[in-house]
């Protein structure tokens, strides 16, 4: 859908509309983006005075396609936000490269936010075992209409809120590497992985793999976020995560590791510590690798870490490692692991 791809116009969810019957896709484009389409892809580069070449690159980079050149699918939100692009670049705020950055950022992330909230609606308001009639989605329409304005300010809210996080996590990071915006940083990994998944999820229906694997999520979520650390991404049954400070990683992975076990599940965790390559959200590097081969080495509800993080948690308060015997790690040699333990258990 390329209609009001950068902003919402005015309009968007007005009290005054109430929805019955079928939507169509009109009216659902109507409720999120408000103002109808006038310009094509020339047009509204045009009115933005940005090159074509440049619109075209930035609608891509947000994750549509490109339109043809007659189609008309832009709106005049779709103007203001780029001529808000426009002034930005000619402040010298940002340059070609970094508008293309953000706007994949933009793009992914909110592809991803749209779907997943589009989820959980359906799954709120309609009964899985019957075929949706069209009342069931017309209130559908409706109770996203009367919940879009309380929403879109609970969005900008938690992103502002996540910028100051961000911004202090860079700040912390600055006391080590004396960069703001250092290419690589110096974080404590950590790769979290359900044991036997595979085996489970073909004992399991849709709805039963979907409730496990979102459980699964939810849980380490709240564990890292409890703890202070950052979690990077999830993909399925494995969640990778980070922390500035090595008993950080250590305390969010002994707890994950009970929380899951509570559900009657096992995860086997590897921890490693140094350098990350931060790209796009997400981290890259050896360290990284090392944390995924670990988790291969460790037990099932065990946690084994590299020996950077071993020395580093040495002395640590409520924590202790336990050196085990070397093994090979696929790409990365042969590694000498530990095992990590809460101080005091056998």
């Amino acid at each position: 859908m390329g209609r009001n791809l950068l902003g919402r116009g005015e309009g968007a969810g007005e009290e005054g509309e109430v929805f019955t019957g079928r939507p169509t896709a009109e009216q659902i484009e109507h409720l999120f983006v408000g103002t109808s389409p006038r310009y094509t892809r020339i047009q509204v580069a045009s009115l933005a005075e940005l090159p074509q070449e440049l619109t075209e690159r930035i609608w891509r980079a947000l994750g549509f396609a490109t339109l043809p050149d007659d189609e008309v699918a832009f709106t005049d939100a779709d103007v203001t936000v780029l001529k808000r692009v426009r002034m930005m670049m000619e402040s010298g705020l940002l340059d070609d490269r970094a508008v293309i950055r953000m706007a994949r950022a933009l793009g992914q992330t909110t592809a991803r936010l749209a779907q997943w909230q589009a989820e959980i609606m359906i799954g709120a308001m309609l009964d899985p075992g019957r075929r949706p009639t069209d009342e069931d989605l017309a209130g559908i329409m409706e109770t996203s209409r009367r919940l879009l304005p309380d929403f879109e300010q609970v969005l900008i809210h938690v992103w502002r809120a996540q910028l100051a996080a961000a911004g202090t996590r860079l700040l912390t990071i600055t006391d080590i590497t004396d960069e703001i915006v250092p290419t690589r940083l110096t974080l404590a990994v950590g790769f979290a992985d359900l044991v036997a998944f595979t085996r489970v999820a073909r004992e399991l229906d849709e709805r039963g793999l979907a409730e496990l694997v979102e459980g699964f999520e939810a849980r380490a979520s709240d564990v890292v976020a409890e703890h202070g650390g950052r979690l990077v991404k999830t993909l399925g049954d494995e969640v990778l995560f980070t922390a500035v400070d090595p008993r950080t990683v250590a305390m969010i992975a002994l707890d994950l590791v009970g929380v899951i076990q509570r559900y009657g599940l096992d995860v086997r965790i590897g921890l490693a510590y140094g350098p990350v390559l931060p790209i796009m959200g997400d981290v890259f590097g050896t360290t990284v690798n090392l944390a995924a081969r670990l988790t291969a080495i460790a037990r099932p509800g065990t946690v084994v870490v590299d020996s950077e993080l071993a020395e580093a948690l040495e002395g640590a308060p409520g924590v202790e490692v336990g050196r085990i015997r070397r093994r090979p790690a696929r790409g990365l040699g042969v590694v000498q692991p530990y095992v990590l333990r809460r101080a005091g258990n056998d």
